[in-house]
């Protein structure tokens, strides 16, 4: 494995997709903070949240860009068209299987069948994160096709 190569394209490929993530709640694409979401599992103060949550991301990121490394090098090669190929998965995998199970582990993040209290005040994302807007499958697919292509192109086996 090039750790080298992973080390900058897995923290390059992180960047991409949480701009894209931040990009299309900012163009109101979707109404999901990822970040946020995930700084608020550590934190109710939401300026801390949003830093802690974006440090979290940002292994979430390394994390995962090294399962999409470990299967390039079981292939032998990578390439954008191979990282989107694996992004796909992911995001399909995040919207169908994360985000409805993250009620159950979230202490601040409502159910779906058990509205707002007062300490479960975010709202759960549903099924595709459907409850985040209409377009929020669509962000997270591209997103995560953005983060794989990025680590396939320039990642070197």
């Amino acid at each position: 494995m090039n750790w080298g190569s992973w080390l900058l394209w897995g923290f390059v490929a992180t960047l991409v997709l949480t701009l894209a993530l931040v990009a299309s709640q900012e163009l109101r694409l979707t109404r999901v903070n990822l970040p946020y979401v995930l700084g608020t599992m550590f934190t109710p103060h939401r300026a801390k949240a949003k830093v802690l949550g974006a440090l979290v991301h940002l292994l979430n990121g390394y994390g995962f860009s090294l399962l999409y490394v470990a299967t390039f090098e079981s292939w032998g090669a990578a390439g954008w068209w191979r990282g989107a190929a694996i992004g796909l998965v992911h995001s399909i995998g995040v919207l169908v299987l994360a985000m409805p199970l993250l009620p159950g582990i979230h202490p601040r993040m409502a159910t779906e069948h058990a509205g707002p209290t007062m300490h479960r005040q975010l709202e759960p994302p549903g099924f595709l994160a459907l409850h985040y807007g209409r377009r929020t499958p669509l962000s997270i697919v591209l997103a995560h096709l953005l983060f794989g292509a990025v680590l396939g192109l320039f990642y070197r086996v």
